[in-house]
């Protein structure tokens, strides 16, 4: 059958995962990608422990209160690594062990990876910075006084150290869902059907988070097809491990807002609050469980939809 979206049907991502010896089955890849990120989550024991020995309380240990800025960025940073970085492991070992293929091919080819690294560090700050916006226009947002010590200048030094965690942990959600769950599925089945079931099991991923609402599950969800998209068309895994990560970090350690329910600590540029109603800023989830939210990612997957792709240039008859 003939179509005009090659990088739907024919995306680089299907072609990698294929260079294996065989392709995990879905009745594996749906429990897999679920249970990868909570196993993973164990890894962060030992931080937590020394934690707990350093502070001595566990509301110290939650909060960083009394914590210095740069101190309590350190920490934010250490989980985060930790509790994420053993998806990558499992998932080359599974590449290893199983599929047969080096781990590269989940997306992470180096031609143009700075530049689709930056791209999308750029496209997911303005991204989320147009959520604000949106916010700002409704009057549902405004400055909340925080601890002086830990927001704007005194925390310049602070922020950027929180980013190599959220490198790590947006990074590896996107490998798992869109690097191999997503190419696995849709080279075995269909590409959208790939991009369909590795989408929801994104959103299933944050069933435990606080604050969890219908909204905030739509709204993951069409993250997924977003960044699905996103990766489908770029053929490649570096731009939106970009753009995930530094979404992350400029809605909790830029704005100061809560991120999928979880306070970010280590530091805010801004710190902001929510002020309208929850349908519209998310309420305690933070702006990710809002409609401000889902209208960025609605127009935001129109453009990759919609947005024409150079022709496909002429190649031989297979």
């Amino acid at each position: 059958m003939q179509t005009n979206i090659p990088w739907f049907t024919n995306s680089t991502l299907f072609e990698l995962a294929r260079r294996g010896q065989r392709l995990t089955h879905i009745a594996l890849v749906v429990p897999m990608s679920l249970v990868i990120p909570l196993v993973s989550q164990f890894a962060a024991i030992p931080v937590i422990l020394v934690m707990f020995l350093r502070f001595g309380n566990i509301e110290t240990l939650l909060n960083m209160k009394g914590v210095s800025v740069l101190e309590a960025a350190f920490w934010m940073s250490a989980q985060l690594v930790s509790s994420f970085i053993f998806i990558y492991i499992i998932l080359w070992f599974w590449l290893y062990l199983f599929e047969k293929r080096p781990f590269w091919t989940l997306g992470y080819k180096l031609k143009n990876a700075a530049m689709q690294y930056g791209r999308g560090f750029l496209f997911g700050a303005l991204m989320f910075a147009g959520a604000v916006a949106i916010l700002a226009a409704f009057g549902s947002v405004q400055l909340e006084q925080g601890d002086p010590s830990a927001q704007g200048f005194p925390a310049l030094g602070a922020v950027p150290l929180v980013l190599i965690g959220w490198i790590v942990q947006g990074g590896a959600e996107e490998v798992l869902m869109r690097g191999w769950a997503l190419p696995v599925i849709g080279a075995r089945t269909r590409p959208w059907i790939g991009l369909l079931v590795s989408s929801v099991l994104f959103a299933l991923l944050h069933l435990l988070n606080p604050g969890l609402s219908v909204i905030a599950m739509v709204n993951l969800a069409l993250f997924g097809v977003f960044a699905g998209l996103y990766a489908m068309r770029e053929g490649s895994l570096w731009g939106i491990s970009a753009l995930h990560a530094v979404w992350n970090w400029v809605q909790g350690n830029f704005f100061g807002f809560e991120v999928s329910g979880t306070t970010a600590n280590g530091g805010t540029v801004f710190n902001l609050m929510e002020t309208g109603a929850d349908w519209l800023t998310g309420g305690s989830f933070g702006p990710e469980g809002g409609v401000a939210v889902t209208l960025v990612l609605v127009l935001g997957t129109a453009f990759l939809a919609l947005w024409p792709s150079n022709p496909p240039t002429e190649t031989s008859a297979n």
